[in-house]
C-alpha cells in the first residue's frame, strides 16, 4: 500500500510539472494561426491544381495544440522533432507519414521542404516544397 501511495504521488507530481511546461516560440508561431496554402511544388513543378500529386494539400491547415490537425483535406497527427526544425504529419489517408524540414516559420509565413516516395519509380522521390501564409 506504501508503494502505491508513492506511485500516485509521483505521478501527480509528473502531471503537475508537465501543465507547468513552457511553450516554446515555435510550437506558438506553427499552432496560433491557420495557415492558408501559398504554393504546392513538387520537383519544382506546381503540383497544387486538380489531379496533381499535393492537390489535397490545398487550403487550409491547423496544427493544433494537442497535436493533432487538419492539411487541406487530410485530418491527422503531427509532432515537432526534439529541435523543432522538422515535423512529421500523419494521417490514415496518407500511404506514408510526411517528414517535413522546416525553412521558415514565423508569425505570417511557413516554409516546408520533403522528400516523398514516388510509387511509380521508388528511386525517384519526389522533392517537395510547400509554403503557407497565415490567415
Amino acid at each position: 500500500m506504501k508503494w502505491l501511495s508513492v506511485l500516485l504521488m509521483a505521478a501527480a507530481g509528473l502531471m503537475i510539472a508537465a501543465c507547468g511546461e513552457k511553450e516554446s516560440e515555435r510550437f506558438i508561431l506553427l499552432t496560433t494561426p491557420v495557415w492558408t496554402s501559398d504554393t504546392l511544388y513538387a520537383d519544382g513543378v506546381d503540383a497544387g491544381d486538380p489531379g496533381e500529386l499535393l492537390y489535397k494539400f490545398r487550403g487550409d491547415a491547423k496544427f493544433e495544440k494537442n497535436g493533432t490537425g487538419y492539411f487541406g483535406e487530410y485530418d491527422g497527427k503531427w509532432m515537432f522533432n526534439p529541435d523543432e526544425t522538422k515535423v512529421t504529419i500523419t494521417s490514415d489517408s496518407l500511404a506514408v507519414a510526411i517528414l517535413a524540414n522546416i525553412y521558415l516559420l514565423t508569425s505570417t509565413d511557413l516554409r516546408i521542404t520533403a522528400v516523398v516516395p514516388n510509387k511509380e519509380n521508388m528511386s525517384d522521390p519526389y522533392d517537395i516544397r510547400m509554403t503557407f501564409k497565415a490567415k
